[in-house]
């Protein structure tokens, strides 16, 4: 009896038909003889996947599962064509693809969850070295060199919704701006993303943000919450404020709405935090817990960065580089899929191990010779019963 491989399984999350699409949308494979789009995607998910370490083990290592290729779409890959790929053909297709797929994980997530919780932030991936520096070094700051990955995040299930990249100096609220916002949602950032009239846009949305204020924040106090008893020690304030100036960093501040400033004690810091929200019903204590939650994206980023491969670039040129973060956010979407489809209980982290040990295992045909062993083992000893 026949069944699909799990790399099969994984990639049905993507259906073939939609990627085709976007492919011929684009004319991308226009110029492609053999390597088209679809075999440079698995090929590069195939290399998040199995942690191939460089081009050389990533050719031995797909093209001795060449028995499998055929139900994958795919054919055997060559390392100096899977390099001008990288280097050469653009990463529109593999960006449509992860925007899709986080499109459909958006859509499923308004319709199972009530109160919806983003997460935005950035982090940095480091690219120093030969032909790193060719397009890096003149972006540089005084802290990294290479380029930024930004993402929203649902943070109860920690899916992607939205992401973006760019070059190491580029403000992180520049790219915040072209976040699709929801009405009702909630949006959770820290300071880096301090522009008011972006706030504004939220506000306008019917959505509700959590946030720090910068220690120069200009602002009048409306009103004086009262602070819970039991509570006394931790929420070391809560007040209406509005912002005292129309001006903001030479723009016209568009934010004229009332907002809440909660000054929450850190145990660890010397100083408190204070955090800005447009949330007027929930508690102090809700909001500080809501800001609390943002750690979880660094958790994501260091997710990632550990278990998928964003550090080791098979390709030194941007556009490797681009393809190869875009593919290791499909890999990670497509296994949340799969481990949402099989209704999992194990962590992230432990369906990947278990996925990479049985990435071309065809687990229904195992499945299938196990039982088999188990009847012919019951029926040998019931034979064996019945001559004593």
């Amino acid at each position: 009896m026949f069944s699909i491989t799990t790399f099969a399984q994984l990639l049905k999350g993507l259906p073939r038909g939609t990627f085709d699409k976007l492919v011929v949308k684009r004319n991308a494979d226009k110029h492609c003889k053999r390597f088209g789009h679809w075999q440079h995607l698995v090929t590069m998910m195939y290399a998040q996947l199995s942690g191939t370490t460089g081009l050389r083990p990533l050719e031995a290592a797909f093209n001795s599962q060449k028995i499998h290729h055929y139900h994958l779409g795919v054919g055997q890959v060559r390392r100096s064509t899977l390099a001008d790929a990288n280097e050469k053909r653009p990463d529109t297709v593999f960006a449509e693809t992860a925007a899709w797929l986080m499109t459909q994980v958006s859509r499923d997530l308004r319709r199972e969850t009530k109160d919806l919780l983003y997460l935005l932030d950035s982090t940095s991936i480091t690219l120093k070295g030969r032909e790193f520096d060719r397009w890096t070094e003149g972006t540089k700051t005084r802290r990294t060199q290479g380029v930024k990955l930004h993402v929203a995040m649902e943070a109860e299930q920690r899916l992607p919704v939205w992401s973006a990249m760019s070059a190491a100096n580029v403000n992180d609220v520049e790219l915040a701006r072209s976040v699709p916002l929801e009405e009702g949602a909630i949006y959770v950032f820290d300071k880096g993303y301090c522009d008011y009239n972006w706030w504004n846009e939220i506000d306008q949305t019917n959505a509700l943000f959590v946030t720090r204020f910068k220690a120069n924040a200009a602002v009048d106090v409306v009103a004086e919450r009262p602070l819970p008893a039991e509570r006394a020690g931790i929420v070391l304030s809560d007040q209406i404020v509005r912002f005292k100036h129309k001006q903001n960093s030479g723009r016209r501040n568009k934010y004229t709405n009332a907002l809440r400033r909660v000054v929450v004690h850190r145990p660890d810091h010397d100083r408190p935090l204070i955090l800005a929200t447009n949330d007027m019903t929930s508690s102090a204590l809700e909001i500080a817990q809501r800001y609390k939650e943002r750690w979880g994206i660094e958790l994501f980023f260091k997710w990632i960065k550990q278990h998928l491969k964003i550090k080791q670039f098979f390709g030194r040129s941007e556009n490797a580089v681009r393809i190869q973060l875009l593919t290791a956010l499909i890999s990670y979407l497509l296994v949340a899929i799969l481990k949402k489809t099989a209704a999992s209980t194990t962590t992230m982290w432990q369906f990947l191990s278990e996925l990479r040990a049985t990435l071309f295992q065809r687990v229904q045909s195992e499945y299938a010779r196990y039982r088999k062993r188990t009847k012919d083992r019951s029926e040998a000893l019931k034979t064996q019963l019945s001559l004593i």
